[in-house]
């Protein structure tokens, strides 16, 4: 960082989509001289980059912001001045509140907003900015062309949600589905591979949901453009999250045949009660999410599948928890999250009657979480004895090791040399734990990664 640099701190909670706003925030950022700082002591600038789907997000920002002060105070005292930001889905949904909460705070904006930050933050030297509008044309378009991510690295194609899932606040914070045109997507792909990125994972509230304007004029969904993607000299991998039940479309499943779409799916289900999907306006039965799951093992063998779970929703009963727990075994997945329900202000789920008692709740994640993990350890340990190609995309923890990605999304830990950053070779797998697996690579590997 040059010392006339202004310096840029941002905080990231929540899903892969922020992760990428948050890269996409800092590119806008440093044509105005801002460089990133890993530490908010000093900055000139501080984002929070927020989300609103966790119990109790709203009050985890205001505790931040109340720790953030400080700096801002000192930056102050010395006659500088520090701007400080709130943004993301919880700028979004109680951004007055944030205001007039937080006098301290000079900028709430929207994740739709993000193209328009120079702007804003001239607009901030003389006044407080809030902005959470939905603009009318497409950040994507406006914003400069992103900087490397790195080996493996995200790409949003599609934003906002239709599904009104009862739980849920996407579709109020991020807006109406809304994708990109291929022609985007491919050039920032294309541009990405040139920067060294090898595995690309496209990103949407509802992926699966893509609908853009492909190269002939004519829509393209989200099998389409992988096929496209995957013919991207250099381009090894890819994967997409997160995916809707009802969005699995034919052509998307047969895709999972080419070679570059990685063996591994995250699909949430919620649920594998139809009772408790009707009432999360789900739009599919379990039995539906069982012919998605039969259909992709017909066509990749090898797949492996995560999910996402909610325990305790309004109205479960035993015999609906049950089904959820019937619906794991017979699915097998090699990961997945589970969680206790907690209301979301604004949602129709937050006004049903029949809560659930906590004791009763809790009592149900741990036993679905046993069978979720003991389900995750035999996958890993499946592993044992296996060659499998390995992304070698991270330093490890101890010294001399390195640590990449499986084809099914595994962390895989192993000794070697750090000029094997960014190769793909085969590993042999020595021993699957809980959340990882540890390998070895052939000393004839290593001579062909030169």
């Amino acid at each position: 960082m040059s010392a006339d640099a202004k310096k840029l701190y941002i905080k990231t909670w929540g899903c892969q989509m922020n992760v990428y706003d948050s890269l996409r925030m800092a590119d806008v950022l440093k044509p105005l001289g801002y460089a990133v700082s890993e530490t908010p002591e000093d900055a000139d600038m501080v984002i929070l980059n927020t989300c609103h789907i966790r119990e109790k997000a709203t009050d985890k920002v205001f505790s931040e912001l109340g720790r953030l002060r400080e700096h801002k105070q000192n930056k102050e005292a010395k006659g500088e001045k520090m701007i400080m930001a709130v943004a993301g889905c919880v700028a979004q949904a109680e951004g007055d509140f944030i205001l007039q909460r937080a006098k301290y705070v000079d900028m709430v904006f929207g994740p739709q907003t993000y193209h328009q930050l120079p702007e804003m933050i001239v607009k901030a030297t003389g006044e407080r900015v809030i902005n959470t509008d939905f603009p009318v044309e497409s950040k994507f378009d406006l914003m400069p062309e992103g900087q490397s991510q790195g080996v493996s690295a995200f790409l949003s194609i599609q934003e906002g949600c239709d599904k009104f899932c009862t739980f849920c606040v996407v579709p109020y914070t991020r807006g109406s589905e809304y994708s990109r045109t291929v022609s985007g997507i491919l050039d920032e792909a294309k541009k990405m591979v040139k920067n060294g990125t090898r595995e690309i994972t496209l990103l949407g509230q509802n992926v699966n949901a893509f609908h853009g304007e492909g190269l002939d004029g004519k829509a393209w969904g989200l099998g389409r453009l992988l096929s496209a993607m995957a013919e991207i000299d250099g381009l090894e991998r890819l994967r997409y999250m997160t995916s809707h039940p009802r969005d699995m479309d034919d052509e998307l499943i047969e895709v999972h045949a080419h070679p570059k779409v990685m063996p591994f799916l995250h699909l949430p289900v919620q649920s594998g009660s139809d009772n408790i999907l009707e009432l999360m306006n789900r739009k599919h039965k379990a039995d539906d999410y069982r012919v998605i799951i039969e259909k992709m093992r017909k066509v990749r063998p090898d797949i492996a599948f995560s999910s996402d779970f909610i325990i305790g929703f309004p109205g479960e009963t035993d015999q609906d928890f049950e089904d959820t727990m019937q619906l794991v075994r017979d699915v097998k997945y090699a990961s997945c999250y589970s969680f206790k329900y907690s209301a979301r202000p604004g949602t129709p789920a937050a006004n049903m009657k029949n809560l659930i008692h906590d004791k009763i709740a809790n009592e149900r994640l741990l036993r679905l979480q046993a069978l979720l993990v003991e389900q995750q350890i035999a996958f890993n340990k499946a592993c044992e004895g296996l060659v499998i190609p390995v992304l070698l995309d991270r330093k490890g923890k101890k010294a001399g090791q390195l640590q990449g990605k499986s084809p099914w999304n595994q962390s895989v830990n192993l000794i070697a040399p750090d000029r094997l950053l960014g190769h793909t070779l085969d590993v042999k797998i020595k021993e699957g734990f809980d959340n990882s697996l540890s390998g070895e690579l052939d000393l004839q590997e290593v001579v062909l990664a030169g």
